[in-house]
């Protein structure tokens, strides 16, 4: 790569492809001596072979990830051989563990620490599963809870809340093959909730308590998180395209221009002068696109509040699944109503103008839209939601954090806790949060 005069000197250099099903985006990233992280290069393309999370044709998805990551090279003016890879289908789970181990009054020591890691991969139960990664969220000793470095504390027990994402076995090799047949390495698969988390949340809201909903093109992840980590996740096979689908069927158009319609002309919120104001289906040069619209007048012009209505029609349908998965993850309900904090709405969906105002009223809770942090090199264009977890992935991979499957286990285990135990301990720490 040239060198750049105006540009600190890059210690470390990042990848990550984001494989989602609108698009197949790539960022290469590097760090400098003084930590700094700076987006090299960028680039993305139309998804080829994705189907709601899932590879459908491997040679096409395989071309995407290829395609996608040579435009990010070509910016870069450097090539990478390996990358972080995200991931928002394949049946995601996450999961929380914990264990403790004997400590005996004294004082812990590193080797207490890399002990407990050890003897905690004994905790982790997959259930046929592919585990993506697991992960130390928070120690606890004794009678406290949320310590974040337990080292040099006196204890009688220590523990550990270990945060474990699963995937299904199958699916998930099918994603990262269509990577390793574009000639790459994949350093580690990251689930997209994850990675949009490390792009849109703050670290106090992770402590607090927030709700994170990834609004993709097929597939809605929901997350919660409270005392930093995520403590909750379900996935809606629902998406952006399909309000694309909608308003394609409703008017009679092609998918194209109702991509455009609701794009450009689209919003979560009517006014009263949408029944006033003409949008017209054809693009310029799209004269002969295809038949004039259903309801559209002499000039193939719609009324934008029957767009409007189509958009808010599948919204409606949509939030109230979202709502739905909250209130199963204990997020909303409960006695004098909802005990979570705040909502950030995140993904290429949540570009929707008014869909921050439209989520608030129908979730009854603060919301934000949730954008990639202002990295240095990073495009405007690449600054939308729609790119956060791609972002997040290139955090994600400067923080390298610790798996706890490279731990040996040479320390016997005294306490497991079963899943009614689990969940007792975990409503005591996210009181305070939630």
């Amino acid at each position: 790569m040239a060198a750049n005069p105006n540009q600190p000197r890059i210690t470390r250099v990042f990848g990550a492809v984001n494989i989602g099903s609108f698009r197949i985006s790539a960022m290469i990233a590097g760090t400098t001596e003084g930590g700094e992280m700076i987006v090299l290069g960028s680039g993305h393309r139309a998804a080829q072979g994705v189907k709601r999370g899932y590879v459908t044709d491997m040679a096409a998805a395989t071309y995407a990830v290829r395609d996608a990551l040579e435009k990010a090279e070509k910016v870069a003016g450097t090539s990478v051989q390996s990358v972080w890879l995200g991931a928002s289908g394949a049946g995601l789970a996450s999961r929380i563990n914990q264990v403790e181990i004997e400590i005996g009054g004294r004082r812990i020591e590193d080797e207490d620490v890399e002990q407990l890691l050890g003897a905690a991969k004994d905790a982790i139960q997959p259930d046929g599963r592919m585990v993506l990664h697991a992960q130390p969220a928070c120690y606890f000793l004794d009678g406290a809870d949320g310590i974040s470095n337990p080292r040099g504390l006196h204890a009688e027990r220590l523990g550990v809340a270990i945060h474990t994402m699963l995937a299904d076995g199958a699916p998930m090799r099918n994603l990262r093959e269509a990577v390793e047949n574009a000639h790459l390495e994949v350093e580690g698969v990251v689930a997209s909730p994850i990675g949009a988390g490390y792009a849109c949340l703050t670290e106090e809201e992770r402590d607090i308590g927030v709700a994170l909903v990834e609004f993709g093109a097929e597939v809605t992840n929901v997350s919660v998180f409270a005392g930093g980590m995520l403590v909750g996740l379900s996935s809606i096979p629902t998406g952006s395209a399909d309000i694309t689908d909608a308003i394609a069927s409703h008017f009679g158009i092609r998918r194209f221009q109702a991509e455009r319609l609701k794009c450009v002309s689209g919003s979560a919120i009517a006014s009263p002068r949408d029944h006033r104001e003409r949008i017209p289906v054809n693009g310029p040069g799209e004269d002969n696109a295809g038949p004039p619209a259903r309801g559209a007048d002499e000039h193939n012009r719609i009324a934008r509040a029957d767009l409007i209505s189509v958009v808010t029609g599948e919204l409606d349908r949509l939030v109230s699944e979202v709502g739905r998965a909250l209130e199963a993850m204990g997020f909303t309900g409960g006695p004098g109503g909802s005990r979570g904090r705040q909502v950030v709405i995140t993904g290429g969906g949540a570009e929707m103008a008014g869909l921050a105002d439209y989520a608030q009223a129908a979730l009854a809770k603060p919301v934000r839209i949730g954008r990639p942090p202002q990295l240095r090199g990073l495009p405007e264009a690449h600054s939308v939601p729609g790119f956060a977890t791609l972002a997040g992935l290139i955090l994600y991979a400067a923080e390298d954090p610790i798996d706890i499957r490279i731990f040996g286990r040479d320390r016997q285990i005294t306490m497991r806790y079963g899943p009614a135990a689990m969940a007792q301990r975990i409503w005591h720490a996210a009181r305070a949060y939630f």
